[in-house]
């Protein structure tokens, strides 16, 4: 992805829940010269946490730079820290602070429209059907937890239309598996996000997402999620399905310069590479080969070049340009440092091009950050290590993007260092 993409843009104090703010310049007539950018309060305060040192200098001496847009910066979901995910007020936060690339994860409805949700399956936990008249539709109605077993439930976006699905209201994803009651099992947000911005927030189809993403002036990165209903679906095959997706770039005269498609699937990144290589050239290879395995996928590890199946080297003669882990599979520790992993230097002597994800998706790092950190937990104690990893993985690594959670974390980083 471009190290680089800059706009004009205003520092401004801006409350991120509020409607993206025009700029007063009324000749401009570019879509991003609207859009005011602004760090907020979170670069800061993670840069203060960080040790003296060249890393907390450097960043120090950018405190009063003007937010530039990067393409560095790839929102996840939208600004998922304190807004729901892929929705419009999420995905507007994300814009002002200074987001290059924008996500839409991909899946589809029962009449076969692409929508904007992280799986097919998480209605339950992402908007509020369990209280409303459409709870019946669900896959697995609402289930009270028991002394046997916790609260459950699953509902999907193919149990719905588009029409439907757009009555919904989204939520911060959580779920309460203690819960005797649908209301009830509304909660169990985690204690480090907010439901501060969640009131009156807006559902996204993938066309809504093309349309706001381009007025936006931000590029594009659509992930196909994988169905959770068998394929093919009501006569859609999953080859289809993945040219769906690409058709809806082409319908709205979007360049295939502006596209990063993503899939798990190798076998979607083999369709694109073949069928559309226009946007096969950028699509990106999230893998997950660390847990999951097929005939085409080994399960590897990231420690182990050996291991690796396909090869990196396989895949670049596919043609593939770009390969998307975790953050974890790209780091390990020497000497209690952090140092690319061999996964990481096996990607890029391959020549391919590395974006990971995903950044301040954990919370608070005080105890090793959890999952995306699980290679360097014992150098992750404090927040401090937000940019602690992003230097090692921008600097060391070579990686091209970072998805982040909080957009504007990246942002000041890739402005800070010129990237």
């Amino acid at each position: 992805m471009p190290r680089t993409f800059h706009i004009c843009a205003r520092l401004i104090s801006l409350a991120l829940a509020a409607p993206l703010c025009a700029s007063p310049a009324a000749a401009e007539t570019t879509a991003e010269a609207t859009v005011a950018l602004s760090y907020g309060p979170r670069p800061a305060y993670l840069v203060d946490a960080l040790p003296d040192g060249a890393l907390k200098t450097k960043l120090q001496s950018c405190a009063g730079q003007t937010p530039e847009r990067s393409d560095f910066s790839i929102a996840h979901r939208g600004a998922p820290l304190m807004f729901p995910e892929h929705t419009v007020e999420g995905n507007r936060a994300a814009a002002a602070m200074g987001a290059g690339v924008m996500e839409c994860d991909v899946t589809f409805t029962s009449d076969l429209e692409l929508v904007c949700r992280h799986s097919q399956n998480d209605l339950h936990t992402t908007t509020d059907i369990l209280t409303t008249d459409l709870a019946d539709r669900c896959t697995q109605p609402f289930a009270p937890a028991t002394a046997d077993a916790p609260a459950s439930a699953e509902c999907r976006t193919s149990d719905l239309t588009l029409a439907e699905l757009m009555t919904l209201r989204p939520k911060m994803d959580s779920r309460d598996p203690t819960a005797t009651s649908a209301a009830a099992f509304q909660g169990g947000l985690a204690p480090w996000r907010s439901s501060l911005h969640q009131n009156g927030a807006t559902l996204l189809s993938h066309a809504d997402s093309i349309r706001l993403f381009r007025d936006l002036g931000a590029k594009f990165t659509p992930e196909l999620k994988a169905p959770t209903v068998a394929m093919p679906f009501n006569g859609m095959t999953q080859a289809a399905y993945a040219q769906k997706l690409i058709d809806a770039y082409v319908s709205a005269e979007i360049p295939a310069s502006d596209v990063w498609v993503q899939s798990f699937d190798l076998d979607d990144i083999k369709y694109w590479l073949t069928q559309t290589p226009e946007f096969g050239r950028q699509a990106v290879y999230l893998d997950d080969r660390f847990a999951r395995h097929d005939e085409d996928e080994g399960q590897i590890d990231p420690m182990d070049p050996a291991t690796f199946r396909p090869s990196m080297q396989e895949l670049k003669d596919m043609g593939l340009n770009y390969i998307a882990p975790p953050i974890w599979m790209l780091l390990t520790l020497e000497d209690g440092r952090m140092v690319p992993s061999p996964y990481a230097k096996a990607a890029r002597a391959a020549g391919l091009n590395i974006i990971t994800w995903t950044l301040e998706r954990s919370g608070p790092l005080k105890n090793g950050g959890g999952w995306y950190f699980q290679s360097v937990a014992a150098a992750v104690q404090s927040d401090a290590a937000t940019y602690q990893v992003l230097d090692v993985l921008a600097q060391d690594v070579g990686v091209a993007g970072v998805f982040s959670d909080w957009p504007a974390t990246v942002t000041y980083y890739a402005n800070c260092m010129g990237l």
